[in-house]
């Protein structure tokens, strides 16, 4: 199976930005429209997008759904989207707008039982369940959150494990010291993620800068690569990134 490519667009305060390592204030505009960006993904080739409320993903609130639906209206990609999604009534709304599945995180994190019965609610296809993590001085990963804001304590690979008996399918993880730092995925954590968990659909997120990158991650196993950052820095176009994946 061809490993899905997923252009990431964080919006806040209406604007694209990327942010280095999940910090607020280390945060670069870029001048594209979101709506404008998507389209031009969709033309270049891109079948799904990745779309996050930034200010939501800290505050709560998912504040984008004209966004999506308007997304969802003009071109034929699916989409993923999440940021500050606190309860059913927002998973609600999010798929009333278009979305074809919601991203969890810090809700995740904090109430993994209530996400758990979203699993089973709306089924496993429609929930990425988002486990962004850190490794700390004694080399643990642990998974942070409120937009990577507030440490919780929780162990990525015991909360895996947790999410893999609820029927968990998609998983997103990303290494937060490597987002939005071109410095390459986390091929060690994610090979370590795949031998624990290969039935799960891996979405690697974080440090992609070449097409190079995709290549190793998707030789790997993972079924998804969130890009972000090196999309915006035209350091290669989602065409040039589908034809690298499509060479794999």
């Amino acid at each position: 199976m061809t490993a899905v490519l997923y252009p990431a667009i964080d919006v806040r305060d209406g604007r694209v930005v990327r942010l280095q390592q999940g910090d607020y204030a280390r945060e670069t505009r870029y001048a594209d429209d979101p709506f404008e960006l998507a389209s031009r993904y969709a033309a270049q080739g891109a079948t799904w997008l990745h779309l996050v409320d930034l200010d939501a993903a800290r505050d709560g609130g998912y504040a984008q759904l004209d966004l999506l639906s308007r997304i969802k209206t003009a071109t034929s990609m699916s989409v993923q989207t999440g940021g500050g999604i606190r309860d059913e009534t927002g998973v609600d709304a999010l798929f009333a707008a278009g979305a074809d599945r919601v991203v969890v995180g810090s809700l995740a994190i904090r109430e993994p039982e209530r996400v758990k019965g979203w699993l089973a609610r709306y089924g496993a296809e429609r929930v990425t369940v988002a486990l962004d993590a850190s490794c700390n001085p004694d080399g643990e990963w642990q998974l942070p959150s409120h937009g990577w804001t507030r440490a919780s304590g929780t162990s990525l690979f015991t909360l895996l494990d947790e999410y893999l008996h609820a029927g968990a399918r998609h998983v997103l993880c990303t290494d937060i010291a490597r987002d939005g730092m071109l410095a390459g995925p986390a091929l060690e954590l994610y090979g370590q993620l795949l031998a624990r968990a290969p039935q799960v659909q891996l979405q690697a997120s974080g440090g992609i800068r070449s097409v190079d990158d995709i290549r190793k991650a998707t030789t790997l196993g993972c079924a998804g690569v969130v890009l972000g950052k090196a999309l915006l820095d035209a350091r290669f176009t989602v065409t040039e990134a589908l034809d690298g994946v499509a060479s794999c």
